[in-house]
């Protein structure tokens, strides 16, 4: 609450929040909404706070809700102050000497003036114009009084605005302001700013709910004249609510906020969340009893939910994270003057009507720390940690000074709420059936493979698919600095899984364990899939330990940063220092990468190649051709492509998977038999979930389930025939799994 309860109505204080003065003005109590463009002596009341205080940039009206004024506002009202302070003082307008002539009578109409230009300025305009023709002396110092206050008055920007709607003005008629004044409504529970008005001139391109039935919010596209990004506009449940349940969630709010949790029970966050659920539940039924005001059942959940998240939760971000069309969120610093920014899965990056207040920034900062159990602070300025609300996944990075010298900032990328799949990439074009064939038929045969791509190129994504391709049966031991890769859900599909959390490569020290030791300790944790996050620093030498060690046996498999095998060899062995010899234990890169549309306005996330790394050559792989490519992206086609070397069975990682399977050894044409078959698989489960309008095929349940039926009727025709020919294989596959669809 900004002001207590002795706080006299109508009084103000000026706050200075993020470099600017914000006025803050006590409405409590008072018997109607405040509004500037309705209220006349709310008006005169603003002008007279301006006049006392002319540094002040936002203004804010607090009631149940706060009604918040920007600075382009206040800037036109700060014009109509000085005017008046003007005219009183320097011109001196009510003296006697500068009116002249009949003095009362002028005296009279000057005083009503002045009084109209603090209340009523557009008013005060006409009354001004009319007196003037109506005044019959002749050119007399009044006159030109006149004139000049006249001339004054059209120089600002209040009447500039308004002249565009004078033909339908009424004299005394305030429906004017309201289409040059419009305050951003925030509730009085939460410190962000959010503009509600659509932007002048802008056409809807997209319109859709996120959230549940009891917490559904509204998400508005905008394509506004010459601006390239588009305007995501957001409108939560809280800024429709009405006075009674925003008092409700005011009063409610002041007594949860003496019972935060504390810092030991922010490492069990949704446990928390689901206490405080229930407490907030029990107050707003016992406040709305007290007062009077009738609760359903859906209307009390909502409230709950509003109160947690605006409580110990993150405010209008779990909003935001809501929205699976959303990859990312930016909060620039200062966070308080600059917009929030989305990446937006269809329209790329856009800035939305959303402002953080630097209180929000702050209580988020500290309620990271909690959480990850890292420090933020001049020490370690950078703070990497991960975020799990229900449904919704997020990698948090923050910085904050000395390294951010305009204070704390956020760069926030959405997981998707369940691990992609290769259905979904085919279903995506980020890759094609044949490529989706070959990786299933390479990770059932353990190879050893690095996911390389730039920033927000996909490369945990594939990783993640990659793991659905790994037989349930065997056990998968998963490194990562941060929670990224969706473990928790990879249980649930009934994966033999241990999630390793280790020391972010960002800091010198901390009580995890550093990246290179977790490594070592998965090899003594017995037999397993191996799988890193990322390799970002001295891991990479222990990986390789664990490649090297492993290869034959398990699938090891990792992302990084490069856009090429050779960029891959270069971070690797270059800046990393990993030996050449050691680095030949890797098998296969995989890269991936944003392609740029033709306007340079979009880009489409697609797999551009997958090369097999040679083990003949002894220092540089790109002179002695260590990088053999078996797929590449054919850029007009938009697709992947199989390399002669593929097709003519030259691939040494397949020739050495072949020769441990009877029946494959020395026979090409069943292994790329069985990699067609793979192939198959993967497409027929696209085209059945387009056919059937069943887009849950594409998701991982499925993919397992079609996954297991697939192994099981391979070994059932290998049995039978000696070989898993694609034949006999593909359509048994199929009439299982089309009896398996009827009850999916």
């Amino acid at each position: 609450m900004l002001f207590n309860k002795e706080a006299k109505l109508y009084s103000y204080e000026v706050r200075r929040e993020a470099g600017e003065d914000v006025a803050y003005v006590n409405y409590l109590g008072a018997p109607y909404l405040p509004s500037i463009s309705k209220f006349p002596e709310i008006f005169s009341r603003i002008i007279d706070i301006l006049i006392e205080s002319p540094n002040i940039s936002r203004l804010v009206l607090v009631q149940q809700r706060n009604y918040n004024y920007d600075n382009e506002d206040v800037a036109k009202l700060s014009e109509i102050a000085n005017l008046y302070n003007f005219l009183l003082k320097q011109e001196k307008v009510l003296s006697p000497e500068r009116l002249g002539g009949d003095v009362s009578k002028r005296h009279g109409f000057m005083s009503f003036f002045m009084n109209l230009l603090r209340s009523d300025p557009i008013a005060a305009y006409f009354k001004i114009k009319n007196s003037l023709f109506e005044e019959t002396v002749g050119k007399d110092s009044y006159n030109y009084l006149l004139n000049k206050i006249l001339t004054l008055l059209e120089d600002t920007s209040l009447i500039k605005l308004a002249k565009d709607y004078f033909d339908s003005y009424v004299f005394g008629d305030r429906s004017i302001y309201d289409k040059i004044f419009v305050a951003d409504v925030i509730p009085n529970y939460t410190y962000a700013r959010l503009v509600s008005q659509l932007p002048d001139k802008s056409k809807i391109v997209s319109q859709y709910e996120v959230g549940n039935d009891s917490d559904k919010s509204i998400v508005t596209i905008l394509k506004q004249p010459r601006e390239l990004k588009y305007f995501y506009h957001l409108m939560p449940p809280e800024y429709f609510l009405n006075e009674d349940y925003q008092m409700l969630l005011n009063l409610a709010r002041n007594v949860l906020i003496e019972h935060q949790p504390k810092a030991e029970e922010f490492t069990d966050p949704e446990r928390t969340r689901q206490v405080f659920f229930n407490v907030a539940r029990d107050l707003i039924r016992e406040l709305s009893g007290n007062k009077g005001i009738s609760l359903s059942y859906k209307d009390l959940d909502m409230l709950a939910k509003i109160l947690v998240r605006h409580t110990i939760g993150f405010g209008l971000m779990e909003i935001l994270l809501q929205d699976k069309n959303l990859q990312d969120v930016v909060l620039n610093a200062p966070v308080s003057l600059n917009p929030i920014f989305v990446r937006h899965n269809e329209f790329d990056e856009c800035f939305t009507n959303i402002l953080l207040s630097q209180d929000d920034a702050d209580s988020w900062a500290a309620k990271f720390r909690m959480i990850s159990g890292r420090p933020l602070d001049e020490a370690n300025p950078i703070l990497d940690t991960d975020l799990s609300l229900e449904n919704m996944r997020a990698r948090i990075s923050i910085v904050q000074r000395p390294l951010s010298p305009n204070g704390l900032a956020y760069a926030v990328r959405r997981h998707r709420d369940y691990p992609w799949t290769f259905p979904l990439f085919i279903d995506n074009k980020m890759m094609n059936s044949f490529s989706a064939g070959l990786l299933s038929f390479m990770i059932d045969g353990a190879r050893t493979i690095l996911v390389a791509g730039t920033r927000s190129s996909g490369k945990t994504s594939l990783l993640g698919s990659l793991i659905l391709e790994i037989k349930p049966k065997h056990r998968i031991i998963i490194i990562e600095d941060t929670l990224e890769l969706p473990s928790k859900y990879f249980r649930k599909l009934n994966y033999n899984i241990l999630s390793m959390k280790v020391r972010s490569s960002l800091q010198e020290s901390s009580n995890e364990l550093s990246a290179e030791d977790g490594i070592r300790t998965s090899l003594r944790l017995g037999d397993s899939s191996l799988i890193i996050g990322e390799v970002r620093s001295n891991e990479a030498k222990a990986l390789y330990e664990a490649m090297r060690v492993g290869a034959l046996a398990n699938v090891v498999a990792g992302t990084v940063h490069g856009n090429s095998p050779y960029s891959v060899f270069d971070r690797i062995v270059n800046d990393l220092q990993v030996p050449i010899t050691s680095f030949k234990a890797t098998d296969l890169i995989l890269v991936a990468n944003p392609v740029k549309t033709p306007d340079g306005l979009h880009s489409k996330r697609r797999v551009v190649q997958l090369s097999e790394v040679r083990k003949n050559w002894t220092k540089d792989p790109l002179d002695e051709k260590g990088f053999v490519d078996l797929l590449s992206y054919n850029v007009e086609k938009d697709s992947l492509e199989p390399s002669d070397e593929l097709i003519n069975g030259n691939s040494e990682v397949i020739k050495d998977i072949a020769s441990g399977v009877k029946g494959w050894a020395g026979n090409w044409d069943a292994v790329y038999d069985n990699i067609l078959l793979r192939g198959m698989i993967k497409q027929e489960i696209v085209d059945m979930s387009k056919k059937l309008n069943k887009p849950e095929l594409l998701e991982a349940k499925f993919n397992v389930l079609a996954n297991t039926i697939f192994y099981e009727v391979s070994d059932q025709v290998n049995i039978e025939i000696g070989i898993p020919l694609s034949s006999k294989v593909f359509p048994e596959w199929k009439k299982r799994i089309l009896k398996e669809i009827k009850d999916f």
